[in-house]
């Protein structure tokens, strides 16, 4: 007998893997969906253990069709045999490679049968699908990140700033808080690591050299009323003041900001940093309207040109248990409502269970820890890594003092004399996937009692639409009902976006909703200006980098035993050394090239 070492042979295969798996996760939005099917079904056949034929033969003869079909030799037959032969793959094979290759096959064929069609007819790509470079593409408001990160480069954080809010009038905010989708597809993880994004924006906007004004088009004499000032609200109420329309944001509470004010704490967002990014918004020309609570819309209609509903989701959803009346629970909802308005509960010396495990549940936990809590248990019926929280805020939490219960159900709210005493959960064992994600089931294992005397509920946001929907604007499950284009049908001059309409999502994919927004309120007034919002700067001039390998430069963060006692800012950005030799890691994909398709090859310069 002897210890089994790692040969040189296997270590290879391991670094091989690993620069699979790189590829696989900052592979483009938008590949080639004929190529890429080809490429899974060959990766796939080199799997195969060989002992059954429909995956030991019928890969290789699937693979061998694809082929055809990207090489000019297939006909309408041959998208027919492909279907027939991923089927009796998918029936017959005897382990997951064969059945799920198989399973992938027939999914791109009934799902891109036009992109099938097109290589038979034209033997090249579907050019008229948008090819955009994988950050900008990963990004719902498609800002310009390589131009930026250039810029960065260059020293020129001014029009960094100016080239982002092309696109994103919330750089500050999404530079301390996004959740950067657009760093998943970064094609520099191919290399090493993604780009750190998020860190580069905040960057520039830390060092800017000179405020600015954007440049705001002529009066157009048209108005319109915007019903909230979330980032959905102000980012659509800048566009269309760009543009040069007058806009008028009613707000129901006494500040701006929506949830980015009464939803994200002060360490991580400043309410002084919040609000400096909003004046500067208002003061674009944008005018405002605080306590103001709309009721009438049909009024708004006939005063204004055009309405935009952007509410948002500021309500608080139930558990649905045994004492959830009792006094001492409390929603993360109004937890954080009373944190923006500068009223903070009062939790010195109490226990608190925050159920929920999401972002928002990290937030209430880690607020309970600086607003004097005793002991913080986090409650989630699955498991950790089946949170929706980011890594970083899970392990930030934990940092911090609070502990994760996972797999234990809420059960009954215990209550003594009226008030919360405890709170009853139920062991739970993971099974499988329901709605895409694992779920949870009654373990065999007893109740479990935690002695608490605040129980937290964060286990998502519901939508006010009640007031609305009496008013005869249509909803669907409590979310504003609008069309594709975000005019709710039966009101001619009414759009909707943001939260209230997709329900509870991201910061950038509010502001998205505004920019959309404001784009077709715009040419439902019979202009196109926004190709005429553009910002005329000299880019640097763009010099192959990047190839040898290097890694990533992270954020710090305060010490956890330092920074769990105030609300000051958390995290530290990013010094001048690290951001220029952060910025100099960025491939430029927008300027070399970041796809080969047949037929041709596309440039975003």
């Amino acid at each position: 007998m002897y210890v089994l070492e790692r040969s040189e042979a296997q270590a290879v295969m391991d670094e091989m893997h690993q620069a699979l798996e790189r590829r696989l996760e900052c592979s483009s939005l938008e590949p080639c969906p004929v190529e890429f099917t080809r490429a899974v079904v060959s990766m796939c056949a080199t799997q195969s253990c060989g002992k059954c034929t429909p995956c030991r033969v019928g890969l290789k003869v699937l693979e061998g069709l694809l082929d055809d079909v990207l090489e000019g030799r297939a006909d309408e037959g041959t998208l027919r045999l492909i279907e027939s032969t991923a089927s009796t793959i998918y029936n017959s094979a005897d382990c997951a490679i064969g059945y799920e290759a198989g399973e992938m096959a027939l999914l791109a064929v009934k799902g891109f049968h036009d992109d099938f069609v097109h290589h038979i007819e034209h033997q090249s790509c579907d050019f008229r699908r948008r090819r955009h470079v994988p950050c900008v593409s990963g990004c719902p408001a498609h800002v310009d990140i390589p131009g930026y990160i250039s810029l960065v480069s260059a020293g020129r954080y001014t029009d960094a700033v100016r080239l982002i809010r092309k696109d994103n009038p919330l750089p500050l905010v999404c530079g301390l808080i996004c959740e950067h989708p657009c760093e998943a597809r970064c094609r520099r993880g191919m290399v090493d690591d993604p780009m750190n994004i998020r860190g580069l924006k905040r960057y520039a906007v830390d060092h800017m050299e000179e405020d600015y004004r954007p440049v705001i088009l002529e009066p157009t004499g048209k108005t319109v009323a915007v019903i909230g000032g979330g980032p959905a609200g102000l980012s659509a109420a800048y566009f269309l003041t760009l543009m040069g329309h007058k806009c008028t944001v009613f707000e129901a509470r006494q500040h701006l900001g929506g949830m980015l004010r009464y939803g994200i704490p002060d360490y991580r967002l400043p309410h002084e940093e919040l609000d400096r990014e909003i004046k500067w918004i208002v003061d674009c020309g944008v005018e405002v309207k605080l306590n103001t609570y709309v009721t009438d819309i049909d009024k708004l209609r006939k005063e204004y040109d055009a309405v935009y509903i952007a509410i948002g989701a500021h309500n608080d959803r139930k558990l649905g248990i045994p004492g959830e009346d009792a006094e001492g629970v409390i929603s993360a909802v109004k937890m954080l409502r009373a944190m923006g308005d500068d009223n903070p509960p009062d939790f010195k010396g109490k226990r608190v269970c925050v159920v929920g495990g999401g972002n928002v549940a990290m937030d209430v936990a880690r607020t309970s820890i600086r607003l004097g809590a005793e002991k913080v248990t986090i409650v989630y019926r699955r498991r950790v890594q089946d949170m929706t929280a980011q890594v970083e805020e899970i392990e930030g939490a934990r940092a911090e003092g609070c502990e994760v219960l996972e797999l234990h159900s809420p059960k009954e709210i215990v209550v003594e004399d009226g008030h919360v005493v405890g709170l009853r959960v139920e062991p739970q064992i993971i099974g499988g996937p329901r709605n895409g994600r694992p779920a949870p089931r009654k373990a065999d294992a007893p109740d479990v009692t935690l002695d608490c005397d605040v129980v937290a509920v964060a286990i998502g946001q519901a939508i006010n639409s009640k007031p609305f929907e009496d008013l005869g604007v249509p909803c669907q499950r409590g979310r504003i009902v609008a069309n594709p284009d975000g005019m709710v049908p039966g009101f001619e001059n009414v759009w909707s976006g943001g939260d209230c309409e997709s329900g509870p999502a991201t910061v950038i994919r509010a502001i998205k909703a505004g920019k959309v927004a404001a784009g077709n309120i715009d040419g439902y007034f019979g202009y196109n200006h926004k190709d005429e919002i553009t910002v005329p700067i000299e880019m640097p001039q763009v010099q192959y980098k990047g190839k040898v390998a290097c890694a990533r430069c992270e954020l710090k963060e305060r010490e956890a035993c330092e920074r769990k006692h105030d609300f000051d800012l958390m995290e530290i950005g990013f010094t001048e050394e690290e951001a220029k030799q952060e910025a100099n890691r960025c491939l430029c994909c927008d300027h070399f090239g970041y796809g080969a398709f047949r037929g041709g090859r596309i440039f975003a310069w």
